[in-house]
């Protein structure tokens, strides 16, 4: 396990108090987004068929966990990853016009995640997505979007410091957007995750901007799954935390693809077949709404806000015993 325990570590609040604070936080968060970015909360699914091809398959290597239905013969369906496809289906769906949207709670498994003090088996966060036009599908619509988000995430700093005075973080006053193909060029000895930690030390916090597109080495700056963000439009929201001295994603947002961008990256992805699922025709057949959209995550945030240390601080999952009492020898209690 991969686990990084600051010595001295004071929590400023114990985990009655924590909990009130991780309600507050979420509470107050969902309703400023829904005000701030104009999007109305629908119900989302647990649970989506594989055969839709809805399900998001992150790298590609990561096991969904799944079941079957004793009325559903021959289906397999798959506990969500994300939820980034089957939102543009339900703009379609129910009717969204463009700058409409909606956002939803967003819960899922990852089995096969590497826990360390930002990875859990288990995924929260405020997914959201909004349609736009075709014209609308630019860089300038992805910065002034995440930069809606930035400021969302930096009025909540001082919510939290009002209520929270002894444990809130503070936040740099700004967001400074970096290209990866550009951040590649300024440090090409360093791995992506060295890149991310020097820039968001540098600048606070980073809008790094198209993750999944190979760069010039001949590798993408990460993985990114080939169907839902187009790789040229796409970008996440990065703070450099000080308590863990490193760089920490709040959120993760694209414009998604139309049918040539979608085309092109699932050849370069080498899964041409997935044209052919439900999801990936009515994308080719241009007969779901052009949107942008994305995840924002909801232990993370309250991680950030309350300057935690660890994200089962802020959320009940399982996590190896060995993890558990390194934690506690450092005041860091796990839910």
């Amino acid at each position: 396990m991969a686990l990084y325990l600051p010595e001295h570590y004071d929590p400023h609040m114990g985990i009655r108090e924590t909990e009130d604070a991780i309600k507050y936080i979420r509470d107050t968060f969902q309703r400023e987004m829904d005000r701030e970015m104009h999007l109305s909360r629908i119900s989302a699914p647990l649970f989506v068929e594989q055969s839709s091809g809805l399900n998001d398959n992150l790298n590609g290597t990561e096991r969904p966990v799944s079941f079957d239905l004793p009325w559903k013969a021959g289906e397999t369906i798959e506990v969500v990853h994300s939820l980034a496809k089957w939102k543009r289906m339900a703009l379609g769906k129910y009717g969204y016009q463009p700058h409409e949207g909606i956002y939803t709670n967003m819960n899922a498994i990852r089995r096969d995640e590497e826990l360390d003090n930002l990875h859990s088996c288990y995924v929260d966060q405020w997914d959201w997505e909004r349609v736009i036009t075709h014209e609308e599908r630019t860089a300038e619509t992805l910065r002034a979007t995440a930069s809606e988000v930035f400021h969302i995430i930096k009025h909540m700093q001082h919510e939290v410091w009002y209520k929270y005075p002894e444990a809130f973080y503070h936040l740099p006053s700004e967001m400074h957007f970096v290209d990866s193909e550009e951040l590649l060029q300024r440090y090409p000895d360093l791995s992506p995750r060295e890149r991310e930690d020097i820039i968001c030390r540098q600048y606070g916090c980073v809008f790094l901007m198209r993750i999944g597109e190979k760069l010039s080495s001949g590798k993408p700056h990460d993985g990114r799954a080939p169907d839902y963000d187009d790789w040229q439009l796409n970008g996440d929201i990065l703070f450099w935390y000080e308590p863990l001295k490193r760089a920490l994603e709040i959120s993760s947002m694209g414009i998604r693809v139309d049918a040539a961008s979608l085309r092109s990256q699932l050849e370069k992805a080498g899964c041409p077949e997935r044209a052919e699922l439900p999801y990936h025709r009515m994308v080719l057949n241009n007969e779901l709404p052009y949107t942008i959209g994305g995840g924002i995550g909801q232990s993370r945030l309250c991680m950030l806000l309350l300057g935690r240390v660890h994200i089962g601080e802020v959320q009940a999952s399982i996590w190896p015993e060995d993890m558990v009492a390194a934690c506690e020898a450092h005041n860091v209690h796990l839910l």
